[in-house]
């Protein structure tokens, strides 16, 4: 064999190598993103539940001092978050946000009322709570009205089980899908050493031996694969964590660091069963079957 064939073959088979690798760290990447949205499913809905705003609207003639006293009484209530303080001025600017600079002048005197925002814990963020503590906010003296997205609270809740469900079934389809793949990648890769295995076990060489190689280098090929899958992961987060830092705080970074582990150990053990099982398959094709 000359040497330009040599160098041929070389590159041909660092070319499939590089791209089963690459195959293989995508769906890792795949498993991993969908991973980590399940590990942290519950802080997640937590978020969103917790950033839905209850408004207090208080009653016209009630002054600031009263208004803040109200304001630490909720405040301490074991079922609030945290409440938000909306003075006159506030409210009176971002009206003017919405309905134009000059929209007072067909009031004679300021109608904007001072106002709470309330943000719930996740733990009370249900139907029958919400509209608990909405009925005790309009038996306060001070509380004029009390408006909040019902319709919202009713949908978060219903499709909260209904999401992570499903969530868990793309994750175990993906999970299998990426077997198949993974296998199919590396049993080509494999396939393509035929004929070294069948000269192998003529001249007397053990299965144990024949597929020791293969072994190793399927543990460096699954690791490989899955620290590349781990990077683009890490990349992602660093995404999200510029883009949105108060969803970003809201991950757990134990959880984090059990998936992207889970991602490498995945990538392995794939990548090792599959050669191992290919392996041992291509031991026992007859001569004949080396051509088909």
């Amino acid at each position: 064999m000359s040497k330009r064939e040599k160098n041929i073959i070389a590159r041909r088979l660092a070319h499939s190598y590089l791209s089963s690798i690459i195959s293989i760290s995508l769906v890792l990447l795949l498993v991993g993103f969908f991973g980590m949205l399940a590990a942290n499913a519950t802080q997640v809905s937590n978020y969103f539940k917790e950033n839905i705003a209850i408004s207090v609207i208080l009653k016209g003639h009630i002054e600031e001092k009263e208004a803040h006293e109200l304001d630490e009484k909720i405040s301490a209530l074991p079922c609030v978050k945290q409440t938000r303080y909306i003075s006159k001025a506030q409210g009176t600017e971002e009206m003017k946000e919405l309905l134009g600079e000059n929209f007072l002048s067909i009031f004679e005197s300021n109608p904007i009322p001072i106002s709470l925002e309330v943000q719930l814990n996740a733990d009370y963020f249900s139907p029958d709570s919400v509209a608990l503590f909405t009925a005790s906010m309009e038996e306060l003296p001070q509380v004029d009205e009390v408006s909040y997205q019902s319709s919202l609270i009713n949908a978060i809740n219903e499709n909260i089980e209904r999401i992570g469900l499903i969530l868990m079934v793309f994750i175990a389809l993906l999970l299998f899908i990426s077997f198949v793949l993974i296998n199919n990648t590396v049993r080509l890769n494999v396939y393509s050493k035929r004929f070294s295995i069948y000269t192998m076990r003529l001249v007397g060489a053990t299965r144990a031996f024949i597929r020791a190689p293969f072994l190793v280098k399927a543990v460096f090929q699954g690791l490989i694969a899955a620290l590349l899958a781990v990077v683009m992961l890490l990349g992602m987060l660093v995404v999200v964590r510029e883009q949105f830092a108060q969803l970003f705080n809201v991950f757990e970074p134990r959880m984090l660091a059990v998936v992207l582990s889970g991602v490498v150990v995945l990538g392995v053990i794939i990548c090792v069963t599959s050669t191992y099982f290919v392996v041992n398959r291509l031991v026992s094709l007859t001569n004949d079957e080396l051509y088909y």
